[in-house]
């Protein structure tokens, strides 16, 4: 009896015995989650306060104490942003400029990027770092030459004139990032379209293009988010203030030499920001669709 007690001690104690290692291996699990949700609250609470603060009356915004919520909530910092500025006029100028230049900037990238990753020719090379070299060079140095070129061309202060630099300005980093998705599809499934007498224009379009999807609508992410929030050039080409953009609109809230609405200046970045995470709620559903139908199956 004694034996068969002692055989199962040891078992017991055999079986418990790894448990050790595994608490150890748990410390430095919390240390890295207390890590994430210390950035975590520091990059938050700046929305946070800018949520607050657009739901608090003058008076509460302006008082010494902070207030971590707002004790008077009110609308009337939205009301004012909406009916005294062009709030509905420059949301409309953004919607027209950032879509047509999304939708032309993707189709364009779509070619780029299959014809750079699926075809050899002269100077594809060439093409890519030129790509890439544009890419890395700031914004505000192609400023000038772009605007004395549309000035030329009579583009100023029209909507094709913004929408053709936001496309220049979205492109370079859309075909590279649709070139690696091309790369990762494999070769032999479009060995096996030719088999079956597909064409290059069907293997584009029925056979690549539902592979990509996932990967042109994280770069359309990507692309929105730049041209909506996109203020030096749009403020240079729209002559017109009817013509300006939400980015310009915001900035109106601070006016040199006079005291700054701050609860209206979050009001309106409220409002700036909306259509930003509506368009990526919408897109975030169908990228997952798109990820799960666009995956080859063996």
């Amino acid at each position: 009896m004694s034996a068969t007690v002692t055989e199962t001690e040891a078992v017991t104690t055999r079986t418990a015995a790894p448990a050790r290692p595994a608490r150890r291996r748990r410390r430095p699990h919390i240390g890295a989650n207390v890590i994430a949700i210390v950035f975590s609250v520091v990059w938050v609470f700046p929305v946070y306060w800018m949520l607050i603060t657009a739901f608090k009356p003058r008076s509460d915004v302006m008082t010494p104490t902070p207030q971590f919520l707002p004790m008077h909530p009110t609308l009337e910092n939205f009301i004012n942003a909406v009916t005294k500025t062009n709030f509905l006029l420059n949301l409309r100028n953004s919607i027209i400029v950032v879509g047509c230049a999304i939708v032309f900037a993707m189709l364009i990238a779509l070619f780029a990027s299959a014809a750079l990753s699926r075809f050899r020719f002269r100077g594809r090379r060439t093409i890519m770092v030129l790509i890439l070299a544009v890419q890395m060079l700031p914004g505000a140095a192609l400023l000038i030459p772009q605007f004395l070129i549309f000035n030329d061309l009579g583009l100023l202060n029209k909507y094709i004139g913004l929408i053709l630099a936001y496309v220049a300005a979205v492109l370079p980093f859309s075909i590279w990032s649709l070139r690696g998705f091309f790369v990762t599809i494999p070769v032999e499934v479009e060995e096996a379209a030719m088999m079956d007498g597909a064409g290059t224009w069907t293997i584009l379009w029925k056979v690549l293009f539902p592979l990509v999807i996932p990967g042109l609508i994280s770069t359309s992410i990507f692309g929105f988010i730049t041209a909506w929030n996109e203020y030096i050039l749009a403020y240079t080409f729209m002559k017109d203030t009817t013509m300006y953009t939400l980015p310009v609109w915001l900035v109106s809230f601070a006016i040199p030499n006079q005291p700054v609405d701050y609860g209206g200046q979050m009001a309106a970045s409220l409002l700036f920001s909306l259509p930003v995470v509506v368009f990526f709620l919408i897109i975030q559903r169908h990228l997952v669709t798109g990820m799960s139908a666009g995956a080859v199956k063996g």
